[in-house]
């Protein structure tokens, strides 16, 4: 299981990409986010699915946009068309014998930069079948792989106008609600950022560096429960 995060806010992207990878009863690290060279910018690539699938398809995506590396792309939806040819096909390549080894041809991808006729930083989720969809104003975050253990946190605390420093918060408290809900999700994590000075800036986190903020939300949140007022009739269910 894979958990990777894209948000887009007014002041840029923030992508989070969990670095366990489980194969039957073991546990690998293994990076699920990558940035790839478009001419002078550099745009992020963050996946969930088969290794195997993944890594051919951005081989051939690196291939196919170093061949055509004069060729100036305005905008990064123009550069998704390279990676959905590279990814239908190996679709074509491997799809029989996916089948014939019981194994599913599941390959998500969040594409996030910002090239040269990009009015603001974008992201894109791509699904295995090529299509894609944009992330917008209304809906600031897509997740792939575990989605569903960090979204309420998200859908509560995150809009589009939230502070670049408090999205990376939120991102990480995203991941955490997701790491201790599934042993499929865990460290090492990576974490990049893009602001307006399009620059990627990127940080690998081993447990131990924020542990700190685990121990600190934890101790917290039990803090605040013991203040939460009782509901309704709450008391009758007392003995």
């Amino acid at each position: 299981m894979t958990y990777c995060l894209g948000i887009r806010v007014k002041e840029g992207l923030v992508c989070l990409a969990d670095g366990r990878l489980t194969s039957g009863m073991q546990a690998h690290n293994a990076g699920k986010v990558s940035l790839h060279q478009i001419g002078p910018h550099k745009i992020c690539i963050m996946t969930s699915g088969l290794r195997s699938i993944r890594d051919k398809t951005l081989a051939y995506f690196d291939d196919a946009c170093r061949k055509d590396g004069k060729v100036v792309q305005p905008m990064l939806r123009n550069v998704l068309h390279y990676y959905t040819e590279a990814l239908r096909q190996v679709a074509t390549e491997d799809w029989d014998a996916l089948q014939r080894s019981h194994l599913r041809f599941d390959l998500h991808a969040l594409i996030g930069g910002q090239l040269d006729e990009d009015e603001a930083p974008c992201m894109y989720l791509v699904y295995p079948e090529g299509n894609w969809v944009e992330m917008n104003e209304r809906a600031s975050y897509m997740s792939i792989g575990a989605t569903s253990y960090g979204k309420t946190f998200l859908d509560r605390t995150l809009d589009y106008d939230t502070p670049l420093r408090m999205v990376i918060k939120i991102a990480y408290l995203a991941f955490d609600s997701t790491r201790v809900s599934t042993v499929d999700v865990g460290y090492p994590l990576d974490l990049l950022t893009y602001a307006s000075d399009r620059k990627w800036r990127h940080e690998l986190y081993a447990y131990d560096d924020l542990a700190p903020l685990y121990e600190w939300w934890n101790s917290h949140l039990v803090e605040l429960l013991g203040k939460l007022p009782d509901g309704c009739r709450f008391k009758n269910l007392l003995p």
